[in-house]
């Protein structure tokens, strides 16, 4: 996935849900503080995009963009990525992690207002669901140095998770611990 690609999903993920403001919250949203270029191959090589409406109570607006331009949609079949509309409850994530939200401004994605989660916040978040996806995409940014591992271990005391899911995630991080 490149930006290009984020700013056509986003664009048309504004027009089916007549809603601009989007928060991406799965892996790609480390594209709204990184320019691919600048990602290992692993962070950009999901065709999908995790995506929520700020104002979607009931999570109609994510079935729609989910309905029209999810995975086997003909806009995946045209076009090679996808939307998965997802509710913002979706993801598991530290306390504070609103007031960090990265704003990436483009043309390319008018008239959408997106927000990303900032990339430790998304660490997190992957950490917690502990797929083995998840876990190579947190190993391939802290292994290119683009994510600081004691604040994620600073973080994790915040995340909502169960004690072993705590442990879990620690020994994870344990060989890039300073």
């Amino acid at each position: 996935m490149n930006r290009e690609q984020l700013a056509h999903l986003l664009r048309a993920s504004t027009q089916i849900a007549g809603d601009p403001d989007i928060l991406v919250i799965g892996s790609q949203a480390i594209l709204g503080s990184f320019d691919e270029d600048d990602l290992p191959a692993p962070a950009t090589a999901s065709r999908e995009v995790d995506i929520a409406f700020l104002n979607d109570p009931g999570g109609q607006k994510a079935d729609q963009v989910d309905g029209a331009i999810g995975e086997l949609s003909q806009f995946d079949e045209q076009f090679g990525y996808y939307a998965q509309g997802v509710e913002v409850s979706t993801a598991v994530l530290p306390t504070g992690w609103e007031d960090r939200l990265i704003t990436w401004q483009s043309q390319a994605m008018r008239p959408s207002r997106a927000l990303f989660l900032e990339p430790h916040d998304l660490a997190l978040a992957k950490l917690a669901a502990f797929r083995d996806k998840d876990r190579a995409f947190v190993t391939a940014l802290l292994n290119a140095k683009l994510l600081a591992t004691d604040t994620i271990i600073d973080r994790l005391a915040d995340l909502p998770v169960s004690p072993q899911t705590r442990d879990r995630i620690t020994g994870f991080l344990r060989p890039w611990s300073s």
